[in-house]
C-alpha cells in the first residue's frame, strides 16, 4: 500500500480510503489511485486488513445435500450475495447434519475467523441441532421451511403449495394427489400442509399420500403407482419437485397415459430443464436469488448489531409458472380461485 501511495502521490490513508470505497475522496483523486493500483496488480493483504479493522469480511457456510437443486442453487446465490457486499465464503459441505458434524464445522470455521455463518438446514434433525450449539458468531438458517425459531430466510412453501394445488382445482380437476418428498425434510411437510390445507378448504378430503426422494427413480415408482389409479378418481398430481415430476412423467407415457388429457402434473422448483419435459411443466418457481440475498442481508444485521430491516423468519413468495402439463379439465369449481 506504501508503494501504491507513493507512486500515486497521496498518503496511506487515502489509499485506504479508496480501498474501502470511502465517500470522502475527490473523483480524480481516486481515480488516479486506481489506476497506480491496475498498473501495480496491487491486491491488499487480507490478513493485514484484518490485524488493522479487526474484521475479517469472511462469512461461513454450511450445506449439505449440495448435489440437489434447491440446496446447490441456495449455495450459489449466497456466495454472489456475500461478494457482492464485498465477503468472502468459506463453505464447509458435510454429508449429513448431526449436532457432531455441525459442531465440528462451527469450530472449523471459527479457526477460520468467519464472522457469520449461515447454515443450509433442510432437516428438522438439523435445525434442532443448531438451536443446542453454542456459537461464538451469528447464525442464519435458510431453506428451512416455517415454524422454526432461529433467525431464518427461506420460500414459503405452504403457499407455493397452494398456488399449485389451487391451480388445479381451478382448472376443473375434483381433486389432487400429492407426491412428497422425504418425510425428515422440513420443505417437503410444508409443500404437504399446504396442498393438505387447499384440499380441506375446499372440503374435499386429501387422497391417499405418496413418497418419494427427491430423486427422478422415486418419481417414476411412484407415477407407475400412480398409474393404477387413473379411471377411478385420480386426474392430477401435484409434486413435491421437478425431479420426481420427471419420473412420474415418463411412468405415466409408459402405461399409455397422456398428460396433460388423461393427468395433469404439476412440479416444484423450476429447474432449468422443466420446460422441456414432454410435455413442458407446469411447476412452482423458488427465487433462490432472493434468498441469497435476504440470508446475508439478515446475517450482516446480526453482525453489525443492527435491527433488522425485516423480521425474522422471511418468507420469500413463490411463482407459478403455467405450461403444458395441466390442463382445462372441466369447469372450475364454484368458489375456487385460479
Amino acid at each position: 500500500m506504501a508503494d501504491v501511495a507513493r507512486r500515486a502521490g497521496v498518503s496511506h490513508q487515502t489509499v485506504s480510503r479508496v480501498l474501502g470505497d470511502h465517500p470522502n475522496v475527490r473523483e480524480e483523486t481516486r481515480a488516479r489511485v486506481l489506476r497506480v493500483i491496475e498498473e501495480m496488480g496491487y491486491r491488499r493483504n487480507s490478513s493485514a486488513r484484518a490485524l488493522a479493522t479487526r474484521r475479517t469480511r469472511t462469512l461461513g457456510v454450511i450445506a449439505s445435500n449440495t448435489t440437489l437443486y434447491g440446496p446447490a442453487s441456495t449455495l450459489f446465490a449466497l456466495e454472489d450475495a456475500a461478494r457482492a457486499e464485498g465477503y468472502i465464503v468459506s463453505t464447509v459441505s458435510l454429508r449429513e447434519l448431526t449436532k457432531t458434524t455441525l459442531s465440528e464445522a462451527l469450530d472449523h470455521l471459527s479457526d477460520g475467523g468467519v464472522e457469520g455463518v449461515v447454515a443450509l438446514a433442510p432437516q428438522r434433525s438439523a435445525v434442532d441441532a443448531l438451536a443446542e450449539l453454542r456459537s461464538p458468531f451469528p447464525v442464519v438458517v435458510v431453506g428451512s421451511g416455517q415454524g422454526i425459531d432461529t433467525p431464518s430466510v427461506g420460500v414459503d412453501q405452504q403457499l407455493g403449495a397452494r398456488l399449485a394445488t389451487r391451480h388445479l382445482l381451478a382448472v376443473g380437476h375434483r381433486t389432487v394427489w400429492h407426491l412428497a418428498g422425504p418425510e425428515d425434510w422440513l420443505e417437503a411437510a410444508d409443500r404437504e400442509a399446504g396442498w393438505r390445507a387447499t384440499l380441506e378448504a375446499a372440503d374435499i378430503e386429501p387422497p391417499p399420500l405418496l413418497r418419494g426422494d427427491w430423486s427422478p427413480p422415486s418419481g417414476y415408482r411412484a407415477g407407475q403407482e400412480l398409474a393404477g389409479w387413473v379411471g377411478r378418481g385420480l386426474t392430477a398430481v401435484f409434486v413435491a419437485n421437478d425431479q420426481m415430476a420427471l419420473g412420474v412423467l415418463r411412468a405415466l407415457r409408459e402405461a399409455g397415459v397422456r398428460t396433460p388429457q388423461d393427468v395433469a402434473v404439476v412440479g416444484f422448483d423450476d429447474i432449468p430443464e422443466s420446460e422441456f419435459f414432454a410435455p413442458p411443466l407446469t411447476t412452482v418457481r423458488q427465487d433462490f436469488s432472493a434468498v441469497g440475498k435476504q440470508g446475508i442481508a439478515l446475517l450482516l444485521e446480526m453482525i453489525e448489531g443492527r435491527p433488522p430491516g425485516t423480521p425474522s423468519p422471511i418468507a420469500i413468495e413463490p411463482q407459478l409458472v403455467v405450461r403444458a402439463s395441466t390442463f382445462p379439465h372441466a369447469a372450475p369449481p364454484e368458489g375456487v380461485p385460479l
